[in-house]
């Protein structure tokens, strides 16, 4: 029988390896398609902080609840945090109750996807259409119109508030 020591020590390590094994797509994503604004590695390291870098360039994910955009509803343009192109309009925002900012569409030809085939399961992966920055995942469970949730990493956004009239 395991004491509860080694069970958490198993279970953080289990979950290491697997965030470990979604890294690699990064490399692959990117080498799949050609997008408007291409750097080295060594140049997105220079623009972004360190999660950033690691959810937009190799597919991580942050933790739910940490990012401050998941309860921000405000009127205005949630834009990529990389490359500044405008994503997802505030009128599209929602809470799913999931951690992670959540909107029901996106702004007209902002995003791109991938198959997602990481972590044992396949999902519908969504990525800056200009610099292929990984945004987050797309659901088949969401509100009307739409029926979908485009759940977010928060640190691959940045929002801009619409300016005062």
């Amino acid at each position: 029988m395991l004491s509860r020591r080694a069970f958490a020590s198993l279970t953080a390590g289990i979950a290491s390896s697997l965030a470990t094994m979604a890294a690699p797509r990064a490399v692959a994503a990117r080498s799949a398609g050609a997008f408007e604004i291409t750097k080295t590695d060594e140049e997105w390291r220079k623009l972004l902080t360190r999660e950033q870098f690691y959810v937009l360039r190799q597919h991580g994910t942050e933790r739910p609840g940490s990012s401050p955009l998941d309860k921000t509803y405000a009127p205005g343009t949630y834009h990529c945090a990389a490359c500044d192109l405008p994503l997802f309009a505030s009128d599209t925002k929602y809470d799913s109750g999931t951690g992670w900012p959540s909107f029901w569409k996106p702004l007209e030809n902002a995003v791109g996807s991938t198959t997602d085939n990481s972590l044992f399961m396949t999902r519908t992966e969504i990525h800056c259409r200009r610099c292929g920055g990984h945004l987050g995942h797309v659901f088949p469970d969401g509100p009307p119109p739409t029926g979908h949730r485009y759940c977010m990493n928060g640190v691959s956004l940045k929002f801009v508030p619409k300016p005062s009239a």
